[in-house]
């Protein structure tokens, strides 16, 4: 069983209609930004005259135009402690006009990283001194020790450090091999522009000398490898370049929407002449828009309520409490928020079933089922925060009613209503057991009592 726990209302206020606010195209109500600018100083009305956009207001805040729902729950955040048990929270926010159904914004949850806490272990005595690490001048000798005396438990380990090192030298000298010194610089290519067509291209060069250091002579030491001058082609040098200018604007369209605000798009193109061998492009962009205003209010789609709860299962003229007599019940839904021609709801407003009513009926005998999970703190916050699990008395339904009714034998029947609780002796009703217990490490509320 989980607890949900109400940790306050959120609601999204509009703002006056007379306001100037930063409209954009887009608004994201998974992490409340707005995108796709589309201009500063339009007032309020106008920019949400289409539900999918947001603004940015006075306050510096991006709102939705759409009415008010809630952002998805952010991921559970760490556990509080890193051993045995302790909690974790996660959050979402109401954004957009009105009120978002629901009240809960902040869930907290039992969670356990580890069973167990680290214990330190003990190091073991120091392995013998391995041989020198080079066979000429100066190395180094090693020794070695494990965390093994005691061995660490649940992921403990041992203060200090495993190795040791020193110095020491064998009275021998090295020889000193070559090596190459830095590239010099590149040498500037044999010309400054290639022909266009030919295969034969500009080269330059660059050198090196085998100084650093040079090969001793006693004992001796290997030259450098490798050649000394690197040779390479000039593939990057240009044609003569041809510098490019623009062509006149030009409209390429009307308004990019059909209701709210919109972009009416100008472009040109860098042909007047086009930039040719390296030349540079045209400065600027190839276009620009202007804002244009449909006056038109965009259309909002209705939405389906929630279902409503079915109806008591009943029979018109005939008792069918604990009977094998089947009723109908009923459960309704509403299209809500359709404006501005918007689209009607999908399917259908009344469902109706076939149903025995069972309610309160003295069935059979009862079995309590096992201990339900640990549900959510409640508080979210404090060191008052509980938590509560719940052992039900499950009672069977009949399993001889017929389950297919109707003139063909062929609708579905379902039960309605919950039989008498019997797990206790004889024909005793039973109550459900609930087990209450704190929540460990939860974090404190915020200074104002807020959750």
């Amino acid at each position: 069983m989980l607890l949900f726990v109400i940790t306050g209302v959120l609601l999204c206020s509009q703002q006056s209609a007379s306001q100037l606010v930063s409209c954009y195209m887009e608004f994201d109500y998974q992490t409340g930004q707005c995108s796709r600018f589309l201009s500063a100083e339009v007032e309020q009305s106008d920019c949400c005259l289409n539900p999918a956009y947001g603004f940015i207001n006075e306050a510096g805040k991006c709102q939705s135009c759409g009415s008010a729902q809630w952002s998805a729950w952010s991921s559970w955040s760490s556990c509080t402690v890193s051993c045995l048990e302790g909690v974790r929270q996660r959050r979402r926010t109401c954004y957009g006009i009105g009120e978002c159904d629901g009240k809960e914004r902040l869930q907290t949850a039992p969670c356990i990283e580890l069973e167990c806490c680290p214990v330190e272990g003990g190091w073991s005595e120091w392995s013998p001194w391995q041989p020198c690490s080079v066979t000429c001048e100066s190395g180094v000798k090693v020794r070695q020790r494990s965390c093994s005396n005691p061995p660490p438990i649940c992921g403990g380990g041992c203060e200090g450090r495993s190795t040791e090192t020193y110095a020491c030298y064998t009275n021998m000298v090295c020889p000193t091999h070559g090596s190459w010194s830095s590239w010099g610089s590149w040498s500037s290519c044999s010309s400054s522009c290639k022909m266009e067509g030919s295969q034969k291209l500009p080269v330059k060069h660059r050198s090196q000398i085998c100084s650093n250091p040079p090969p001793s002579s006693d004992p001796p030491g290997k030259h450098c490898p490798g050649p000394g001058v690197e040779t390479v082609e000039c593939p990057e040098l240009p044609f003569c370049p041809v510098d490019g200018s623009w062509g006149s604007w030009r409209s390429s369209g009307g308004c990019s929407v059909t209701c709210g605000l919109g972009l009416r798009q100008q472009t040109r193109e860098c042909n007047n002449p086009a930039p040719k061998h390296g030349g540079m492009p045209c400065p600027g962009e190839e276009t620009q828009h202007q804002v244009c205003n449909t006056h038109q209010h965009c259309p909002i789609d209705g939405r389906w309520s929630e279902w409503s709860a079915w109806s008591d299962c009943v029979r018109h003229g005939r008792k069918i409490e604990c009977k094998k007599l089947p009723g109908m019940q009923r459960r309704t839904r509403t299209c809500e928020g359709r404006e501005y021609e918007g689209q009607f709801c999908d399917g259908d407003i009344v469902q109706n079933q076939a149903c025995y009513n069972v309610r309160r009926c003295r069935l059979e005998k009862g079995n309590w089922a096992e201990w339900s999970p640990w549900g959510f703190c409640h508080p979210p916050c404090g060191s008052n925060a509980e938590k509560t699990r719940t052992k039900v008395c499950n009672s069977p339904l009949p399993t001889d009613y017929p389950m297919l009714v109707g003139l063909n034998k062929d609708e579905p029947v379902t039960f309605w209503g919950t039989p008498l609780p019997l797990c206790g002796a004889g024909d005793e009703v039973t109550k459900n057991i609930d087990q209450k217990d704190l929540c460990r490490h939860v974090p404190d509320c915020d200074d104002d009592g807020e959750y």
